[in-house]
C-alpha cells in the first residue's frame, strides 16, 4: 500500500527585485522597457521613471531645442496622423480658396461657430480644431503638437494619446461656446493646450516639477499670450487646458501596472461626447440665434 501524496506545496513569493541589482527590490517599472528597477536605478523622465539604458538610449527632455521633426518619434503613430490632418485641411482651404479672408467654402462650412453649431452643424466643434487662418498658425500649433506628442504618446499609448487629444480639442470647443460662441474659431491650440495641462498632471502624479523641467513655463508663456493679444480663443486655451490636466488624472503609463485600462478609455471616451453635448447645449443657450 503506497501512501497517498500530500497536498503540493505552495512556492513562497518571489520578489520582484531590479535587473541591475538582484539584491535589491524593483519598487517601479521602467515606463520604456518595462524592466523592474531599483530607487539607485530610477531615472525620471518626462513621465514616471526610466532605467539607465534605456535613459542613455533616448535622453528625455520636455520640448527640448532639437529639430521639431527630427528623431524620436518612431513610436508616434496618432501624434503623426493629427499633425497630417491639419495641414491636409489647411491645404484644401488654400486649393479650394477657403481661406478666413475670402470666406471661401471650406470655412464657411468647417469652422467652429456657435450659431451654426445650434443649428444642428455639431461636427464644427471638432472640425474647427484642425482649422488654420494662416501657414504661421498652422506651423506653431503643429510643432507643439509634434513635440508633445513625442513626449506622450510612447508613455501612454496610440488609443489613449488619441482619447487625450479627443478630450482636450472637445474641452477647448466648450470654453468656446461659453466665452465667445458668436466669434468664428479655429485652429488646434486648444486640444494643444489640453496636452500642455495632462503632461503637467502627469509630472506631478510622477513627483517632478514642471518648473525643472521646463514645461510649467511653457504653460506660463501661452496663457499670459493668450491673454495680453487680441483676437486669441481664452475660451478655447483655457477649456483645453482644464479639459486635458482632466483628462491627465485619468489616463496612466503604459508600463504600469493596471487592471482597469478599458475601464479607463471607456471614461475618457464618455468625458469627451460629455464636452462636446455640453458644448451643443452652450451654443443653443448662448449663441444668437440658438434655441433661445
Amino acid at each position: 500500500m503506497t501512501d497517498a501524496p500530500g497536498p503540493p506545496t505552495a512556492e513562497p513569493p518571489r520578489l520582484t527585485v531590479c535587473y541591475r541589482h538582484p539584491d535589491r527590490a524593483g519598487g517601479v517599472g521602467c515606463q520604456r522597457c518595462g524592466r523592474p528597477i531599483c530607487v539607485q536605478c530610477m531615472v525620471p523622465a518626462s513621465v514616471g521613471y526610466q532605467c539607465p539604458e534605456c535613459t542613455h538610449a533616448r535622453p528625455q527632455k520636455v520640448v527640448s531645442g532639437r529639430a521639431a521633426f527630427g528623431g524620436g518619434g518612431a513610436d508616434v503613430v496618432v501624434g503623426k496622423v493629427l499633425v497630417a490632418l491639419n495641414v491636409a485641411l489647411y491645404a484644401l482651404t488654400v486649393v479650394v480658396g477657403g481661406s478666413t479672408s475670402a470666406r471661401g467654402a471650406v470655412y464657411e462650412h468647417l469652422v467652429t461657430f456657435g450659431p451654426a453649431v445650434a443649428a444642428g452643424e455639431w461636427w464644427r466643434l471638432v472640425t474647427g480644431g484642425f482649422m488654420h487662418a494662416t501657414p504661421l498658425h498652422l506651423l506653431m500649433n503643429m510643432v507643439l503638437l509634434w513635440l508633445l506628442a513625442k513626449e506622450l504618446e510612447p508613455v501612454l499609448g496610440h488609443l489613449s494619446f488619441g482619447l487625450l487629444y479627443a478630450v482636450s480639442l472637445l474641452g477647448g470647443a466648450l470654453g468656446v461656446m461659453l466665452m465667445s460662441p458668436n466669434d468664428p474659431t479655429l485652429g488646434a491650440s486648444g486640444a494643444v493646450f489640453g496636452l500642455m495641462g495632462a503632461l503637467v498632471v502627469l509630472q506631478l502624479r510622477a513627483r517632478q516639477n514642471p518648473w525643472h523641467t521646463g514645461l510649467g513655463g511653457l504653460v506660463l508663456i501661452n496663457l499670459v499670450l493668450t491673454f495680453a493679444i487680441p483676437g486669441i480663443s481664452v475660451g478655447g486655451h483655457v477649456g483645453g487646458l482644464l479639459a486635458g490636466a482632466a483628462a491627465g488624472l485619468i489616463v496612466v503609463p503604459r508600463q504600469t501596472p493596471e487592471t482597469t485600462v478599458g475601464i479607463r478609455h471607456a471614461f475618457l471616451a464618455l468625458t469627451a461626447l460629455g464636452l462636446g453635448a455640453l458644448a451643443v447645449v452652450a451654443a443653443g443657450v448662448l449663441a444668437v440665434g440658438g434655441w433661445y
